[in-house]
């Protein structure tokens, strides 16, 4: 069939303006059959790490597989050498060695894989009218009244007065029972029902249900939650005083789900920011040949609260990770960062239509247009932004396009609105040029929150881009 001439003014409009398209319309057969695959290994990932310890356990055994070995100071390195370093249970950092010397530079892919939680407080357990709770603490910008009444697992670890650590996991088994956070029935809500959405449920009423069913042959007080310390030392050797050395988790009992009728979205707990985490680890795992410069993966905790504490990205775990491999190579690290980029691979929010107010549609990222790239996160007036340069723009645009990434620019609602930061910042103050990109999400920080396949193949695509840049 013979093409239809373009006019002189379709042929300038197709050089002079922007007009970027869905992104189903300029993919590939082959990539699709590959985008439904990568996805499929993806939602398998959410499923076994629903805290970061558990991600960094799975993206350890999958390092593994592919002959990553563990980085050991003092280590003789060469090209095309696998490398990582778990950095207290909490965080994960991988290298591939690359052909050129380190002196000019590695390219980097930092995400973080801690997610919006309730975490149980120090001393948790109590019982009240013959209940048994535990009290939590929120971890991260939650929207409290999201996550009551909905099904919920306890995952995390106890550390014992003995150094061992007991591994703790009620609700994804199996058979295993779930929790709750009770809610008042619309018959008796009418005072709550007027309050402010953000004061309707109060911090303190985040306490999850564990149990009603006293302690047989004993009658002293509290039997409720004496016979729910004895289920957890029957089942975990734990008393009630080990609370106080435990990191306990509790996380929506959901699993990843194909999401529409026409199975186009993923619906799952945690994908901000596992999703951009996945797409940096797979895409490292998976280099088929030897990067030009040394790719390295970074996969940081505690991103949701400032990316404080040791397994943080303020954390010098990293700059010792990176002068480890430098020192093989006696390379200065400052020599290193200045010659390096890093894609800060954090989610960026998706368009959406029921909440049109808070966007600015030209600039808001939008469903199955790709993975978007944000010059700038911070609040109001750019606050707390790396805020890249042209330069930089310009080159990672040139790397996308040159592999065929589909990719649109994006800016996290309206200026006045609100924001948000990544670990961008932290990376910019190592004098490491920086970009965020990321997949956008609907529902950012909900316990179900939804993202498109596609803008997930193509942040796992963009991650290869850069890694062999």
């Amino acid at each position: 069939m013979e093409e239809t001439k373009k006019t002189p003014g379709q042929e300038r409009r197709d050089a002079l303006l922007y007009n970027p398209k869905n992104g189903y319309d300029r993919l590939s057969a082959q990539d699709e059959i590959a985008m439904h695959s990568y996805c499929e290994d993806y939602k398998k990932f959410l499923d076994l790490g629903k805290t970061e310890r558990e991600c960094v356990t799975t993206a350890e055994a999958l390092a593994k597989a592919q002959g990553f070995q563990p980085l050991t100071a003092g280590m003789s390195l060469k090209a095309g050498d696998k490398v990582y370093r778990v950095n207290r249970g909490k965080s994960i950092m991988l290298a591939v060695i690359g052909s050129a010397p380190l002196s000019q530079g590695a390219n980097i892919a930092a995400a973080h894989i801690d997610s919006p939680r309730l975490d149980l407080k120090p001393n948790p357990l109590y019982e009240d009218s013959e209940m048994a709770f535990l009290k939590t603490h929120y971890y991260g910008g939650i929207r409290k009244y999201q996550w009551v009444t909905i099904p919920l697992e306890l995952h995390g670890v106890v550390a014992l007065k003995n150094g061992q650590n007991v591994q703790v996991a009620i609700g994804p088994g199996a058979g295993d029972p779930v929790f709750t956070v009770d809610d008042l029935l619309p018959h008796l809500a009418k005072d709550q029902s007027q309050k402010p959405l953000g004061e309707a449920i109060p911090a303190e009423s985040l306490n999850i249900l564990v149990g009603s069913r006293p302690f047989k042959d004993d009658e002293g007080s509290d039997r409720v939650k004496l016979a729910v310390m004895e289920i957890l030392h029957e089942k975990y050797g734990i008393v009630e005083e080990d609370f106080i050395s435990a990191e306990l988790e509790v996380v929506p009992a959901f699993q990843a789900k194909d999401l529409g009728l026409d199975r186009s979205m993923i619906g799952a707990y945690g994908h901000d920011d596992r999703v951009c985490a996945y797409a940096s680890l797979a895409a490292l795992l998976e280099l088929n040949a030897i990067p030009t410069k040394t790719a390295v993966c970074m996969l940081a905790d505690k991103e949701e609260i400032g990316s404080e504490g040791v397994s943080g990205m303020q954390s010098a775990a990293f700059d010792t990770f990176m002068s480890d491999l430098c020192d093989s190579q006696h390379t200065p690290l400052k020599r290193c960062y200045e010659a390096s980029f890093c894609l800060s691979a954090d989610v960026t929010s998706a368009y959406d239509p029921n909440f049109a107010d808070v966007y600015e549609k030209r600039n808001a990222a939008r469903v199955n247009y790709g993975v978007g790239l944000c010059k700038y996160t911070g609040s109001r007036g750019k606050s707390g932004a790396s805020d890249a340069s042209a330069e930089l723009v310009g080159k990672l645009r040139k790397v996308l396009d040159d592999r065929n990434v589909i990719w649109q620019m994006a800016e996290l609602g309206k200026a006045d609105q609100g924001g948000g930061g990544t670990v961008a910042v932290y990376m910019a103050q190592r004098d490491i040029d920086v970009l965020d990109a990321g997949v956008p999400v609907l529902s950012m920080h909900a316990p179900f929150e939804t993202v498109s396949k596609l803008d997930c193949y193509m942040t796992y695509r963009a991650a290869q881009a850069v890694y062999l840049a």
